[in-house]
């Protein structure tokens, strides 16, 4: 449960951590930036796998960051902690395999409520399946393949910002209402 003494925290997940969650988190990074949240959001990336630990975004990831002026030279590829079931907000999986994983890792019904498609929040998907709601792995193909996972990310990322938004507001008004109980008690 999010509380407002604390960035809201969201972590994108894919299987290597060097191509689709890497895009994700830099650009919701981004859109929350730009909305003037980010000192109240942080986002992050891991992959399902040890594959790709320690190694840099995939150059053609790169490549559309760059065209889009998102800087991605820092990224580390890294693989997914148990214990950040506990630590994130809202957990975005990127394909339907990483969902399925992420649900069946999941130690609470808490943490499984954190699972969520990252297409899910794309409102011309509204109403589909989890399993229409994936974003293949274009480390597969070529430049176009990136493009493509670009515009899907994008597609989803006005949906998020607004869900973050409203989770952050309802923090907000209950922390003020738990200000103005304590403050009428004394």
């Amino acid at each position: 449960m999010y509380s407002t003494t604390s960035p809201y925290r969201i972590i994108t997940v894919c299987t290597g951590n060097i191509c689709r969650s890497p895009m994700a988190a830099l650009m919701l990074t981004e859109a929350f930036d730009a909305e003037g949240l980010g000192q109240l959001v942080a986002v992050d990336s891991a992959g399902t796998t040890g594959y790709e630990v320690g190694h840099p975004i995939d150059p053609r990831a790169a490549r559309v960051l760059t065209a889009q002026h998102i800087a991605s030279e820092d990224h580390v590829a890294r693989e997914w902690r148990q214990e950040w079931f506990a630590e994130r907000d809202l957990i975005l999986a990127l394909d339907v395999d990483h969902f399925g994983w992420l649900q069946e890792g999941a130690p609470d019904r808490v943490s499984l409520e954190k699972v969520r498609m990252f297409r899910s929040f794309d409102p011309r998907m509204e109403g589909r399946s989890s399993l229409d709601l994936g974003i293949e792995d274009p480390w597969y193909g070529g430049h176009t393949d990136f493009d493509n996972t670009w515009t899907l990310i994008k597609a989803a990322i006005p949906g998020i910002v607004e869900y973050v938004k409203a989770a952050i507001a309802s923090a907000e008004a209950a922390a003020d209402n738990d200000h103005q109980q304590v403050t009428s008690m004394t």
